[in-house]
């Protein structure tokens, strides 16, 4: 009963935004369970050796949006079965419980995100990039995400004052990544840099911000930033935006996917992950377990269509690397 209480709340949150409820009784409800737990503390470190040099086979995602991709459906017992260790996930925060340390590579046993969330669309994204590339390629993500926050927490022009005004909850969770989940996400995007090449960027929000028009430029200028502060070329690190729940599942953001739709007359290397058919829940924003399943798959799919255009783009060439020293 509290998971489900947890969820509606976490759901009526992300579509009514912060301003509605400064004072409300939602956001009291977030400061009393400030501990959200979809996991059961099941979780496991799936420790493994670092890496020590730079594998230009090894295929570094960023994820970044809020509850969505953060994780809201309870991780189930196949979700820990058969996973490959070619699918790796670099910790953003420190997993106290499971003794995850920020900075380091372990298997991708999820949870991916923070170690009280749930399963998230990159999950079976890594899953599913693993099943369809050669076996000398190695896949890791890493995953910043903060559950109802606007587009605009990413943006470091706008995201303190954002906090500041921001609910108790909601500054609690920007608190793990020391109140800057942007350059958290830039901080580990360099470390990976060391061992990888950085080949793509998932991105899942928008409830908060729903049928806002000017998101899109919004969501440009964020990867733009990305793409300067890491030395990347966009051609060679396209950027996939998922839509919310589709109007077929009563998604309560739905009309927030035509505005996903414009992606990419604004960013020419930004292609959407279609979410008909992607089972949701009862909240009408987050997705089932099954729903964050096909919906993972469905980003590895536009993903690998969208690297075979950026090889056609770039003639072949190698990302830049953008090694750190």
């Amino acid at each position: 009963m509290r998971t489900i209480c947890l969820t509606v709340a976490l759901a009526l949150v992300a579509c009514l935004g912060y301003a509605q409820d400064e004072k409300g009784a939602l956001t009291s409800f977030y400061e009393k369970n400030t501990v959200l737990n979809f996991n059961d503390g099941q979780s496991l470190a799936g420790e493994i050796q670092q890496p020590t040099k730079f594998d230009p086979n090894f295929h570094i995602y960023l994820c970044f949006g809020q509850s969505n991709m953060e994780g809201n459906a309870r991780i189930e017992e196949q979700d820990r079965q058969n996973l490959n260790t070619r699918f790796k996930m670099m910790a953003a925060v420190d997993f106290k419980r499971t003794g995850r340390e920020k900075g380091k590579w372990y298997v991708a046993v999820p949870p991916l995100c923070r170690e009280n969330n749930g399963l998230t669309p990159a999950d079976y994204f890594g899953r599913t990039m693993v099943e369809k590339t050669p076996e000398n390629i190695s896949i890791g993500v890493i995953n910043v995400a903060v559950g109802g926050c606007s587009i605009d927490l990413f943006d470091e022009d706008k995201s303190q004052a954002y906090i500041a005004k921001s609910a108790g909850w909601l500054q609690g969770f920007c608190k793990e990544y020391d109140n800057h989940p942007y350059q958290r996400l830039i901080e580990m995007a360099k470390l990976a840099q060391k061992h990888g090449v950085i080949k793509g960027i998932l991105l899942h929000q928008g409830c908060t911000d729903n049928g806002q028009q000017d998101w899109p430029q919004r969501v440009k200028v964020i990867y733009e930033r990305m793409l300067n502060d890491l030395g990347l070329e966009a051609e060679a690190c396209p950027l996939l935006v998922g839509e919310l729940m589709s109007q077929q599942e009563n998604g309560a953001c739905e009309m927030h996917n035509t505005v996903i739709a414009t992606m990419p007359l604004v960013i020419p290397t930004a292609y959407v992950v279609p979410s008909l058919g992607c089972k949701g829940n009862f909240d009408h924003l987050h997705f089932t377990a099954e729903g964050y399943r096909e919906l993972g798959r469905r980003y590895a799919e536009v993903m690998l269509r969208a690297e075979k255009i950026s090889e056609a783009l770039t003639g072949g060439k190698k990302a830049k690397k953008s090694k750190k020293k």
